[in-house]
């Protein structure tokens, strides 16, 4: 499977990874090399020490992303083993997404549905546009949507709404979504680069180690007690009160100004 296609763009800037879903005449579908293209950006964004943060959304105005590129289903999800086969790809990378260690936000407007739903759900943060429309139409489709993509959306808004989401393939506008926990928050059109912009200014200045092991704990704190690992999660801890970060923040708070840390 190629992993270069401009159908994914990759830029940094101040801080911020910028993963774009470049596909706009297809209302942002997503097809099986753009998956591809997306865990390689996610792990180049991984390796560099200059990204605080990453947002993921979708060019244009029409979609953060409208689901799994369909005109690839005769050829790549035709039979039980063929969509195992693309279930597989989809799935590695929505787990590096979920395993990523930054801050992911997902940027949204208009329709996030389905496989792009899927998408979304993997960010920690979710910041929609009033013009946002949420559906998972697996049912339209006689497809299943996979255990990660429920644990997930069920995480987020309890196994009532889950149910109803996927058992009626209803399309859901962005203060629906806000009310039951789908987003964090909604904004009319003409503010959401100026939400994103001021979440983003927010992790870019605090400390990489701390925001690391938050992610780490709340991650493993809604997994049963069984499977959590705290012995991981003590030793993030451990790196936040070991780190030259841990003395920048104390030595900064003592003379009142902005600490500036390193992620060390």
């Amino acid at each position: 499977m190629s992993e270069s296609t401009d159908k994914i763009l990759a830029s940094t800037r101040d801080g911020v990874g910028w993963l774009t879903i470049n596909n706009p005449e297809r209302r942002n579908a997503v097809s099986l090399e753009m998956l591809a293209a997306m865990g390689s950006a996610m792990q180049r964004f991984a390796a560099d020490d200059a990204v605080r943060c990453v947002v993921i959304h979708g060019a244009g105005d029409k979609a953060f992303a409208s689901g799994a590129d369909i005109s690839q289903f005769e050829k790549n999800r035709a039979t039980a083993d063929a969509a195992d086969a693309y279930a597989k790809i989809s799935r590695g990378v929505r787990q590096q997404m979920l395993a990523f260690e930054k801050p992911l936000i997902a940027m949204i407007r208009g329709y996030c549905m389905g496989g792009g739903l899927g998408l979304a759900m993997t960010a920690d943060l979710r910041v929609a546009a009033d013009d946002a429309v949420f559906a998972i139409p697996a049912a339209r489709l006689s497809i299943a949507y996979d255990v990660i993509n429920i644990t997930n959306l069920v995480h987020l808004v309890g196994p009532s709404r889950a149910k109803e989401i996927l058992l009626t393939a209803k399309r859901y506008d962005a203060q629906q979504a806000l009310a039951m926990g789908l987003v964090n928050q909604v904004v009319a059109v003409a503010e959401l680069e100026a939400a994103v912009a001021d979440i983003t200014a927010r992790l870019v200045e605090n400390a990489p180690l701390s925001m690391r092991a938050s992610k780490l704990t709340i991650d493993h704190v809604v997994k049963d007690a069984g499977e959590r690992d705290m012995a991981l999660i003590e030793a993030a801890a451990r790196a936040c009160f070991a780190s030259e970060d841990y003395r920048e923040g104390r030595t900064a708070f003592m003379e009142k100004r902005k600490p500036v840390f390193r992620g060390r």
